[in-house]
């Protein structure tokens, strides 16, 4: 259980669901986490659940669509604990509900693409320099099933920005594997988060399983395990790739 002994890492989105998941099994694995959100009392439930166990932890907020406040961040993280290691940029949402491209509003595309595609580019802006200078950092962003898979249900505006993020990703990884940087993208499909529990009706949820070739949806630790798997030193030569976890749903 030490996969990420010592290593610094940054969890955004980590107050609830899938980052949440992340950081309390990156923590279990040795790292000193930095849990960040924007809802103070759920993200203070993560870390307090976290700093139970004896593991380091520190709770940040910042607003990822602005680069003064994601830069107050990184200050704040290397004045406490030292220079971010391994980023897992899982900070996202889904701010339009799917309909006719034609009906989506100009703010509701700028939103879409803002709390993913744009958050995650300047996430990437603010802690790369200093990993390519120190020639190490492992960087995990978070994609979705919904940018290879359209269906007449997908959130257009999401799922392009989810698809910026996976060519992000893989242009990230040319430049920045030269200089001991690895760039990876986990793409989670149906997962059943806190709210999803709530959402999806459990007759729609037993009509998903069966969408599904692995007959289960997916859970946070789910996407949990693949991200620790990119991020750790077990995969040091792989880098740029899209690992979906999906249950067997995406098959390209």
């Amino acid at each position: 259980m030490n996969a990420l002994q010592h290593r610094v890492v940054l969890v955004t989105g980590s107050s609830r669901g899938i980052g949440a998941a992340i950081a309390e099994l990156f923590a279990a694995e040795g790292a000193r986490v930095v849990v960040h959100g924007r809802d103070a009392e759920a993200l203070e439930s993560v870390r307090a659940k976290i700093a139970a166990t004896g593991a380091e932890v520190l709770a940040a907020t910042a607003d990822l669509t602005r680069f003064d406040e994601i830069e107050a961040l990184r200050t704040r993280v290397e004045a406490e604990f030292g220079p971010v290691e391994v980023l897992v940029a899982n900070a996202g949402g889904n701010p339009v509900p799917p309909g006719p491209i034609e009906l989506i509003s100009e703010e509701g595309w700028r939103a879409a693409v803002d709390a993913n595609l744009t958050s995650t580019f300047l996430t990437i802006k603010s802690f790369l320099p200093g990993m390519k200078e120190r020639g190490y950092g492992s960087i995990v962003t978070v994609s979705s099933a919904a940018s290879r898979r359209p269906t007449a249900q997908t959130p257009a505006a999401y799922a392009a920005a989810k698809a910026g993020i996976e060519v992000l990703t893989r242009q990230l990884a040319v430049q920045a594997g030269p200089q001991g940087v690895r760039v990876n993208c986990v793409a989670p499909e149906t997962i059943l988060t806190e709210r999803n529990q709530r959402m999806i009706p459990a007759e729609i949820q037993r009509g998903l399983v069966e969408a599904h070739p692995v007959r289960r949806l997916g859970t946070p630790e789910d996407v949990a395990q693949a991200a620790l798997f990119l991020a750790a030193e077990s995969a040091s030569w792989v880098s740029g790739v899209v690992l979906d976890v999906a249950g067997g749903s995406v098959l390209a």
